[in-house]
């Protein structure tokens, strides 16, 4: 087997046995479906990720009903191109309105609005897709997770390169015990995002954007383009910086393959009272307005039953040492599991494609260990077939949920001093007043969970 994995190589040479452990009814249909009924959707931001996620789900079957923008003029050629679905400008003005006649919804709005939006829907029965990261704060994660458990709906975040069959492979491999026993993990940036100052001048708001509409559940301040469209995501008030970014998309393999979600629900059998959760971060700044320039993260992780404790770090800008990576270069973007056997290591942002060190020990082989994950043809169209009873998504919040939380860790880590000691179980920070006030944020009136 060469060391780079393709699909094809992979089905030339991989053993296809075991069961496809994906392809399970989902645990609630809010309507029955034939096979060619189309799945209501209203999508809640539309002018920017969110035309790509409306296309995928349109192309995939879903029924376009309502289109809810705050900014009418970046979004209007995609309200033309759906003319029979609704407009609006407040979301909750269309979950009220369009109630019964949606049977899911998808948010790609900045990060401070997609706990709000998706939470709303969940709380009607809607299924849910939710761009990433999942949430602005650690607390909201945690909610999302819990939402969607209570109302028992179809989940899916936007890390797209999940349906990836690269990325599949390659836990499987390390799930497969390829690379022996993982105590250690490097997950590095090709950059970061530095301090933000707030503007001094009040421009007038365009025409065309409910600038109200738009900050939602954060506190009031005046408009500046300096925040709007996609600059939001170097803003602590809006955004989750280039950890936030692409945490949920770089750590995917990482998180995934060492099974870091029992912490948060530990499988049947084993019994935690706290999974306690060590982060210290230095920052090349504290500030409280936007995110730093580089960093270097330490996040110890306990055991999940038997498998053992891992040291993670965590590098914006920064990178780990090219010796971790056995002769093969050094990428500008990294995820790199470290076993007692051998390391994977996935030079791309989205984990669609990895390698496995050193290369000389791994040429030999000839087939790694039986296919237990499904295939995936689409991560949209994973979500629409789900939401209609075939199926399971592989991003649901109960993995997005526990992913983000811990990447919003790791965001909260570079405001405090010293160490944070978190409990995945109960959700609390241990020892730090300061860092437990930082779980959450408080909302504009007229916004809640």
């Amino acid at each position: 087997m060469q060391t780079t994995f393709s699909r094809r190589n992979f089905l030339r040479s991989s053993t296809l046995t075991g069961t496809a452990l994906l392809l399970l009814p989902s645990a609630r249909l809010a309507f029955a479906y034939t096979a060619n009924e189309k799945l209501n959707v209203a999508c809640i931001g539309v002018g920017g990720q969110g035309r790509s996620d409306l296309n995928s789900i349109a192309g995939h079957g879903a029924n376009i009903v309502g289109l809810c923008d705050v900014d009418q003029k970046r979004a209007g050629d995609v309200f033309q191109k759906h003319p029979k679905a609704r407009p609006f400008t407040d979301f909750r003005r269309m979950l009220d309105e369009l109630d019964k006649g949606i049977d899911a919804v998808v948010v790609a709005t900045p990060d401070h609005t997609h706990a709000v939006a998706a939470a709303a829907a969940m709380k009607r029965g809607k299924h849910v897709y939710c761009e990433k990261p999942l949430t602005r704060t650690v607390h909201e994660a945690r909610v999302m997770r819990l939402t969607a458990l209570k109302h028992k709906v179809v989940t899916q975040m936007g890390n797209q390169g999940s349906a990836d069959n690269g990325l599949r492979r390659a836990v499987e491999l390390v799930w497969g015990g390829t690379i022996g026993e993982v105590r250690e993990a490097h997950v590095w940036f090709d950059g970061g995002n530095g301090p933000e100052k707030r503007p001094t001048d009040q421009p007038p708001v365009p025409e065309s954007l409910s600038w109200d509409l738009w900050l939602g559940p954060a506190a009031e301040r005046p408009y500046n383009p300096c925040y709007l469209p996609a600059t939001w995501r170097a803003w602590r008030a809006f955004g989750s910086g280039i950890i936030g970014d692409f945490g949920c998309h770089t750590g995917n393999l990482m998180f995934r393959a060492l099974r870091l979600e029992q912490l948060w629900t530990p499988p049947p059998g084993v019994k935690a009272k706290r999974n306690i959760i060590r982060v210290e971060a230095k920052p090349s700044e504290m500030d409280q307005e936007g995110y730093p320039s580089s960093m270097v993260t330490m996040v110890e992780l306990p055991a999940r039953g038997e498998l053992p404790p891992v040291k993670l770090i965590l590098y914006a800008k920064d990178k780990p040492s090219e010796e971790l990576l056995l002769g093969h270069p050094r990428g500008g973007w990294g995820d790199l599991l470290v076993g007692s056997k051998g390391s994977i290591y996935s030079d791309c942002p989205w984990n669609t494609r990895f390698i496995l060190l050193p290369k000389e020990k791994f040429q030999s082989i000839k087939a790694g260990p039986p296919q237990v994950l499904p295939a995936s043809k689409s991560h949209h169209r994973e979500w629409v077939n789900a939401c209609k009873g075939n199926g399971k998504t592989f991003s649901g919040f109960e993995i997005g949920g526990p992913l983000t939380e811990l990447m919003q860790l790791v965001n909260l880590a570079t405001l405090v001093e010293g160490p944070v000691e978190y409990d995945a179980l109960s959700g609390k920070v241990l020892n730090s007043k300061a860092a437990s006030a930082l779980l959450h944020r408080q909302y504009r009136k007229g916004w809640e969970l």
